[in-house]
């Protein structure tokens, strides 16, 4: 499925839309609330600091960016009136009139400037920090502002300026991403207790919080874009067992669920019937490897990585597990995503060979031994589906590499996130990317690049990073995507991931609800769903 990446390489110019809700900001007297299954944020509700599934579509159903992204991916303006640049450098940002967030204060220029520079300051710690790195002023050494460097020049309400470092063809493309949302100056006044009762400027605002039951929001009266919202707010339900998930919304007592377990993959289609979603997206699974486990550093490391990689059964796994809606991994990308190759030289590490795999084990230990009694860890959260993967993976390694495997269980996702966040995880890990924007860079840069908010195994390659900067830099999308795919045949020289495979949406929705769709990066599209009759 192709998305709407490739539209910006012909022009640096994008032209806003019209329509929107008026003053109402969607139907309030729509029934009962759409009910989504979900797990509890693992951060606060502040854009920046929001780099998880959970607490993601909460906050995209919260806030309104520049641009947002439509079913297929594409960009469409929101409250960006235009986005233009001679040079791919200097980008000049002109915001629609009129503009509020849920607390009546203005959205303008500034609202988008401030909350753009405190997520790039280094004090604040904030988890999508290096989607600032482009612009001038950011530093990973010291605590800068960007506004004071002069990367933003606020030039009225409407108006702003971005400068950056280089020339980037697909900077428009990110500013539909959490990073660049804007915040109302209520934020600045106390970060943290914003963060428990948020205040945007998207179609929703929040109602209630209530830690690990429930998150509620009600459509926003002050919304004026185009996407006008249906039903009366939506429950996001906090779940900690997508089993559980799914016998709700069989009963009628969920409308919506974002994943089957995989013990329903070979029957949810049946028991859905035409409410059964099973599409292509731009989700990713992989394993990755932490720079700080001695048993996977140097030459001897790289061996056992590869020999990992290739004592997977990716094939069998998929078919057998997931009954096709997984597809095996030719790249560290995504195929939904424009530019996408299945064959990037040293791709071959991806196929199932478990003789080639158990050499290059073996080559290993004569170089570096690991002893007979190893054990090769995968951790991951026990309050998904992911053992029934991680299980199955782990055989066909014993069998290909005669190691003992195991995974090892966190109860809970937020447990699981916390150890992977403080590089206390003893073995591998479990890691899944779900796109921010739709271009092959965010499937890279952000997980791989140094320093990147999500690089979460420390993997930092001088030659990795400048073949990324050079894409960046590239005067269109087309000639961008060539250079990042050199930059995965580092990626797959280094082998800081193992990856494994490709999503497809399947999720699934209740007789309860109508007019529901999922969008090219799995999740639901919220605003239309409507209550059934």
């Amino acid at each position: 499925m192709g998305v709407g990446a490739a539209a910006l390489a012909a022009s640096l110019v994008l032209s806003a839309c019209g329509g929107g809700t008026g003053d109402d900001g969607g139907s309030s007297d729509a029934g009962a609330p759409i009910t989504v299954g979900n797990t509890e944020p693992q951060n606060p509700l502040i854009p920046a600091m929001t780099n998880e599934t959970g607490g993601g579509i909460i906050v995209t159903n919260l806030f309104a960016g520049l641009v947002y992204y439509d079913e297929n991916g594409a960009v469409q303006n929101e409250v960006a009136e235009s986005i233009e640049s001679d040079d791919n450098v200097t980008w000049d940002i002109t915001l629609q009139d009129g503009w509020k967030f849920s607390d009546g204060t203005p959205v303008t220029a500034e609202s988008f400037a401030k909350a753009w520079d405190w997520g790039a300051q280094l004090d604040n710690a904030t988890n999508l920090s290096y989607f600032y790195e482009p612009i001038e002023g950011f530093s990973y050494d010291e605590n800068t502002s960007i506004i004071d460097e002069g990367g933003i020049e606020v030039v009225s309400d409407t108006e702003f300026t971005v400068h950056l470092k280089q020339a980037e063809s697909d900077f428009p493309i990110r500013l539909g991403y959490a990073a660049f949302f804007p915040l109302p100056e209520v934020f600045f006044d106390d970060p943290d207790a914003f963060g428990e009762s948020p205040v945007g400027n998207g179609m929703y605002k929040l109602s209630e919080w209530d830690h690990d039951t429930v998150v509620s929001v009600v459509p926003n009266e002050e919304y004026i874009g185009k996407r006008e919202v249906q039903n009366s707010g939506v429950d996001f339900v906090i779940y900690t067992d997508e089993d559980s998930q799914y016998n709700d919304l069989l009963a009628g007592n969920l409308d919506i669920i974002k994943n089957v377990p995989a013990s329903a993959f070979a029957t949810f289609e049946d028991d859905l019937g035409d409410r059964a979603v099973n599409q292509p997206a731009a989700v990713t699974q992989v394993i990755n490897v932490p720079e700080y486990v001695e048993d996977f550093q140097g030459e001897a490391g790289l061996m056992r990585r590869k020999a990992i990689s290739m004592a997977i059964d990716r094939d069998g796994i998929t078919e057998t597990v997931y009954n096709g809606a997984r597809t095996p991994a030719k790249d560290f990308t995504n195929p939904v995503i424009n530019g996408w190759s299945d064959s990037i030289p040293g791709n071959e590490v991806l196929e199932y060979n478990p003789d080639e795999a158990k050499k290059l084990w073996d080559e290993a230990e004569d170089m570096d031994p690991v002893g007979d009694d190893f054990t090769l860890y995968i951790a991951s959260n026990a309050d998904s589906d992911h053992q029934s993967w991680i299980d199955p993976a782990c055989n066909t390694i014993r069998q290909a590499l005669g190691i003992e495997c195991e995974f090892d269980a966190y109860p809970t996702f937020a447990e699981f996130l916390d150890d992977r966040d403080s590089r206390k995880i003893k073995g591998l890990f479990r890691g899944g990317w779900q796109a921010d924007y739709p271009a092959l860079s965010n499937f890279l840069g952000p997980i791989y690049g140094t320093g990147a908010g999500s690089n979460d195994m420390d993997y930092s390659s001088k030659a990795f990073d400048e073949k990324l900067k050079e894409g960046n830099a590239a005067p269109t999308i087309d000639e961008a995507n060539v250079l990042y795919q050199q930059a995965q045949e580092i990626l797959f020289q280094d082998m800081p991931g193992i990856p494994l495979w490709y999503y497809n949406t399947t999720a699934g929705y209740a007789d309860t609800v109508e007019n529901v769709s999922f969008g090219w990066d799995s999740d639901p599209i919220l605003y239309p769903v409507t209550k059934a009759e």
